[in-house]
């Protein structure tokens, strides 16, 4: 579930301050509506019955992992619960608005009449399954310049270069809200220390798959206008981050690129691609409008016609596309990319600090008026967007559609 199609699907609708409500039957996070038909249920103990006994172990088990893992398990395991508990779904279906209950509606009912024993041991062997896999599976050690205190990134300081990375790569470096907070946190912390150049990158097969669909599994249809509210607070807030930079900011594009991470660029010095990364802002698909200085910035590097093939009818560009176009700087040969890109900042990192962000500043200060207008008017725009009835008509016909995949 996420993604890039999936985080794409509620771009920038998802970005709302969740409160988690009452816990999925021991899943500790929200979810976004699936489908998954029984078939897919794996099972690893044919013709064992799991006890009572063993079903109250694995809903503690479950409390103790430390990995999320993933939307699509997470309504399994409510569905199982549910199932195994009490029975077939029983319930009204929830109204359209209400994603998270139609969400878990939708998975529990998809499980028609399988037997509550059969739940319940299902239930057991997938639980079994996650602990197993965690336990298996060895923990990344941060590096050892890596500063700790973050959830999401791994931040570091080396031969004069503040490397910020994405790094939630089982969900495709998407984007929640603690994310947001903490880019802006590294952000605010390079500005200030010793460092001659930042950069960001992600960590895994993807630079950043757009927002988590966590982020908008919480709203109910009364709280619209309320999310609108502080998500257009909260992407004002990221993206004057960015114009305000006072150092040389580098993006290394390792992979496939979608929604805020694309629109941003236009506000770094430099980006850096691989050759199988893409770039993709399908903002009309959902009812949508630009963000992140990109309705600015996209028609003055790329010219109007290309920005508006990008912008409003939604095309994907390749990493040559997009060089070609000016938003990349350069391409690299995937099997060399890390290696040539972090030779050539080395040598950037060598030059004298002081004439680098003097340098920049002359080159930014006359435009970052303009900017934090283009943003103010971008996020005005954005809230009205949201709780518009063809947006939300758009993104809720995205949710069906996937529910039915």
């Amino acid at each position: 579930m996420s993604s890039a199609a999936a985080a794409d699907a509620v771009q920038f609708l998802a970005r709302s301050l969740w409160r988690p409500r009452r816990p999925l039957c021991g899943v500790r996070s929200t979810v976004c509506a699936v489908h998954f038909p029984i078939g897919q249920l794996h099972t690893t103990r044919p013709g064992m019955q799991a006890s009572q006994e063993d079903f109250e172990k694995a809903q503690e088990q479950l409390k103790k992992l430390k990995t999320d893992p993933g939307n699509e398990v997470k309504l399994k395991l409510y569905a199982l619960f549910k199932q195994a508990t009490k029975g077939s779904c029983n319930t009204p279906k929830p109204g359209m608005l209400d994603f998270v209950n139609k969400a878990k509606w939708d998975a529990w009912n998809s499980l028609g009449t399988l037997p509550q024993e059969s739940a319940r041991e299902q239930y057991v062997d997938l639980v079994s399954n996650l602990t197993s896999s965690e336990t298996s599976s060895p923990v990344k050690e941060s590096p050892s310049d890596s500063e700790s205190g973050y959830e999401t990134l791994e931040v570091s300081t080396k031969n004069n270069i503040t490397k910020i990375v994405l790094n939630r790569p089982k969900m495709k470096n998407a984007i929640n809200v603690k994310m947001y907070e903490e880019i802006m946190e590294a952000l605010e912390k390079a500005a200030k220390d010793d460092s001659v150049i930042t950069v960001l990158t992600g960590n895994g097969d993807y630079y950043c798959s757009g927002n988590d669909l966590n982020n908008f599994a919480n709203i109910s249809g009364g709280e619209i206008k309320e999310m609108a509210d502080k998500a257009g607070e909260l992407l004002k807030n990221f993206v004057n981050h960015f114009i305000d930079f006072p150092k040389p900011l580098i993006a290394v594009v390792n992979g496939p690129a979608v929604g805020i991470s694309v629109t941003v660029l236009g506000l770094f010095d430099v980006v850096y691609a691989t050759d199988r990364a893409t770039f993709h802002t399908p903002f009309s698909n959902l009812g949508q409008s630009p963000e992140g200085c990109s309705s600015y910035m996209f028609p003055k590097i790329m010219g109007l016609a290309k920005a508006t093939e990008m912008l409003l009818f939604n095309k994907k560009l390749t990493a040559a596309e997009a060089c070609s176009l000016g938003l990349v700087t350069e391409v690299f040969p995937d099997n060399t990319f890390q290696k040539e890109v972090w030779a050539r900042l080395k040598a950037y990192a060598s030059l004298p600090r002081n004439s680098l962000a003097i340098s920049k500043r002359l080159l930014r200060s006359m435009e970052k008026e303009k900017l934090h207008e283009v943003n103010s008017q971008e996020c005005k725009i954005l809230k009205e967007r949201w709780v518009s009835d063809e947006c939300m008509s758009a993104v809720m016909s995205f949710l069906q559609k996937k529910s039915k995949l």
